[in-house]
């Protein structure tokens, strides 16, 4: 791959498909150009070419360079014309969906749940021998789902047998229809324990495509998603998108494989974990659902919210999160009723934008709140395996409560990356600092950073063949830095010091419930020594300097006294007083800083 020049990159996505132009130059690859076009998988169109033909057509038209011929992107590139690569990514149509089965809901269907997220998949439905709902209404259930397709867990090696027929008895019983293609046999992943395969296979008979692949759980002890992943992307591949109007089409065209897009993402957030040696957490808040990723100790993670977005499921977060828990966010006096009435104007006219400061305000609240609940829910998913060296029966794995110990370190999270564009497209840059600040709660250390324009899902297909171009364009033109949050965890009074810092020649106390901002432009580092108060942990443990160098970004150094978990002042006039004062010496509300 040495030769490649000219590279074309385009997401189909469920509205837009958005095409970008990568070139090497002497400097090495960079961003050269981007079109976008609307999505025409569905009718009166049917096919998903036309759209990436309009978006890449755009491309031509911005940089002056032919890449398509005869109704197609033209690869490899010749006497000035085409482009040396063609990748694309997808989630039109609503993406991979899929259903997940398991003997155990806290443990096999949980692991094989982790196997489609990573996966890329829109995890519609969990059915377990355990989740507490009789058969016929998990009948009723699988029944009305219409997956792309399902993966089926259960027992160990040596373990569960017939907790598994049941399960597969009951897929008998459902019948489940594929999502696309009227003679398309429904394809069923069966990684379970090996012991049950051919039982499974002779109930299932032919009434389903069955494929089966290694056991995803075979020790409680051990988790294998691999074989799993693989094979829900082969399947997504070869049988999911030849349904889907088009794709056949463009399969032809690209010169990698299509990868869903959050895969692609996924791929992405882990290549930029290993190259930048730290551990990190992305997030991608849409209209419709949040996807957050994360990378810890090399474990890579995904869930997705599909009730929480800023639009279409605006509504989903109110109903969640509760009036209450919105209004305690916004900066701006709003009563109840005003703020339902808002967001559900926003639903029904959800490509409006806001207007006054005011509005903007109010949906940076819900966002705060869609980001946290989907930081939750993902949090609880990254866990480690339950059961793990425990002497259980079967009995008692059925009763087995909670679920094990979270991956997620907020002390050593060394990056986090927001997209959406609710972040990446915020009137000023300390906003989209402050918001994910607020949601997350990031403790000690840690770089903040945005996608400038969603760049991040072409860049992760691109990485399967070229991983240091897409590092470098990562690196370059897709993350807008943001700066350095610093935030000192332990018990302090109102107004204590708890943390004396030193940055850049600069220095001072940081006070207990403040908010103080470092100015330090994007491309500057400076060293920084922190000494925080007894009792006070930044990342060395309670009362432990440390000194590193600390990068600038729009925000610069935000050091933030608030404490963990942030907790917001119950009085009306008190709460709005604090949010306004933390606001503007984050630089997120234009006045002093």
């Amino acid at each position: 791959m040495s030769d490649v020049s000219i590279i074309v990159a385009t997401d189909c996505g469920s509205t837009t498909t958005k095409a970008i132009l990568i070139e090497r130059a002497e400097g090495g690859y960079r961003l050269r150009g981007r079109g976008e076009a609307p999505t025409t998988v569905e009718a009166p169109f049917d096919d998903v070419t036309v759209g990436v033909v309009n978006a890449v057509g755009e491309l031509e038209e911005l940089t002056g360079r032919r890449f398509l011929a005869d109704g197609r992107v033209l690869t490899p590139s010749a006497a000035g014309k085409g482009a040396d690569l063609y990748v694309s990514t997808s989630s039109a149509g609503g993406g991979l969906q899929m259903l997940v089965t398991g003997v155990v809901k806290n443990m096999t269907a949980e692991s094989a749940q982790r196997a489609a997220l990573g996966a890329g998949a829109i995890v519609v439905d969990v059915i377990a021998v355990d989740d507490g709902r009789p058969d016929h209404e998990r009948i009723a259930r699988i029944r009305s789902l219409r997956p792309d397709m399902i993966l089926m867990s259960g027992g160990t090696e040596g373990g569960a047998v017939q907790q598994v027929l049941d399960t597969a008895e009951l897929l008998v019983a459902a019948a489940p229809r594929p999502r696309l293609g009227r003679s398309f046999r429904l394809p069923v992943i069966y990684a379970g324990n090996s012991a049950a395969r051919d039982k499974v296979k002779e109930v299932l008979g032919d009434r389903v495509e069955v494929i089966v692949t290694e056991n995803l759980r075979p020790r409680l002890e051990q988790e294998h998603l691999g074989p799993a992943r693989e094979e829900i992307h082969r399947l997504f591949l070869e049988h999911v998108m030849a349904q889907a109007p088009g794709y056949d089409k463009l399969l032809a065209w690209t010169s990698e494989p299509i990868m869903p897009t959050p895969r692609a993402v996924g791929e992405m957030v882990q290549l930029a974990a290993r190259e930048e040696g730290v551990s990190v957490l992305a997030v991608d808040i849409g209209g419709a659902t949040t996807d957050v990723f994360s990378v810890f100790d090399g474990q890579f993670n995904r869930t997705v919210s599909a009730n929480l977005g800023m639009s279409y499921s605006i509504c989903n977060v109110l109903a969640e999160a509760g009036a209450a828990g919105i209004r305690r966010w916004a900066p701006v006096p709003v009563g109840e009723n005003e703020l339902r009435n808002r967001l559900r104007n926003k639903m029904i006219r959800p490509t409006t934008i806001p207007q006054t400061i005011e509005d903007l305000l109010i949906e940076q609240a819900v966002a705060r709140e869609a980001l946290r609940l989907a930081f939750l829910h993902h949090a609880a998913l990254a866990s480690g395996l339950k059961g793990v060296q425990q002497a259980r029966t079967m009995a008692d794995l059925f009763t087995q409560a909670g679920s094990g110990a979270t991956l997620v370190d907020m002390m050593r999270l060394g990056l986090i990356i927001g997209s959406g564009g609710i972040l990446s497209h915020a009137p000023r840059r300390e906003q989209a600092a402050l918001m994910m600040i607020d949601a997350f709660q990031p403790e000690g250390v840690t770089r903040l950073a945005v996608d400038s324009i969603f760049m991040m899902p072409q860049l992760g297909v691109m990485a399967s063949a070229l991983p240091e171009a897409a590092m470098e364009v990562f690196r370059r033109d897709c993350l807008v830095p943001l700066g350095t949050v610093i935030a000192p965890v332990g018990r302090a009074k109102e107004g204590e010091v708890v943390l004396e810092w030193e940055i850049g020649g600069q220095s001072g106390e940081l006070r207990s419930g403040r908010l103080l901002r470092v100015p330090l432009a994007a491309g500057e580092e400076r060293e920084a020594a922190l000494h925080p108060r007894r009792g006070m942990d930044i990342g060395e443990g309670p009362g432990r300097a440390w000194s590193g160098r600390v990068q600038g970004g729009a925000a610069g150094v935000i050091l933030d006294g608030r404490g963990r978990p942030l907790r917001l002042p119950e009085g009306e006039t008190e709460r709005l007083g604090k949010l306004d004062e933390w606001m503007r010496a984050a630089g997120a509300l234009p006045g002093r800083e």
